[in-house]
């Protein structure tokens, strides 16, 4: 003999709250894994006349571990992330791979320091004008995230002291 048993009825799924509960799962798994990076006091400084080279500076905050990988824009031909740093009693500037954006640090590229090359510029950087950048930055997961940038030009004295000083730095 073949015994059945009853089992209370199951509630009904609304297709609406169905859709709704998969777009929040789906919109929780997305957030988590892009982090955010922000991007505070950007600029770049003027050049004059024939200079084919200038520097981009700036503080960057990322709330999950990543790297600054990659700049590019559109008023250089090469955009590269540069560190100055003392050797054997020699200050010397060259290009690094990567940046580390520790989560929750603030990174900040300044004069002296590590800070985005503009080379091969296409022409003049005048204060006042602004200088498009994209950043790239590559999380933990491999995952790469352009983050844009308008970074004002200021004087040539800025960051040394001289004239201009850099806000907050």
């Amino acid at each position: 003999m073949m015994m059945i048993e009853a089992s209370a009825p199951r509630p009904r799924r609304t297709p609406a709250l169905a859709r709704l509960a998969v777009s929040l799962f789906a919109f929780s798994l997305a957030s988590a894994a892009v982090a955010q990076v922000r991007i505070d006091e950007p600029w770049v400084r003027a050049t004059v006349g024939g200079q084919q080279s200038s520097g981009a500076f700036m503080t960057l905050t990322s709330s999950a571990d990543a790297r600054l990988v990659a700049v590019r824009t559109p008023r250089a031909g090469v955009a590269e992330v540069h560190e100055m740093a003392l050797e054997n009693n020699v200050m010397r500037m060259r290009a690094v791979d990567g940046l580390a954006l520790p989560a929750g640090k603030a990174v900040v590229l300044r004069p002296g320091g590590f800070h985005v090359m503009l080379l091969e510029l296409k022409g003049p950087l005048n204060a006042g004008e602004t200088v498009p950048l994209t950043l790239t930055v590559e999380h933990a997961d491999g995952k790469r995230e352009q983050v844009e940038v308008q970074a004002p030009v200021r004087p040539l004295t800025a960051g040394t002291g001289r004239g201009e000083k850099m806000h907050g730095h």
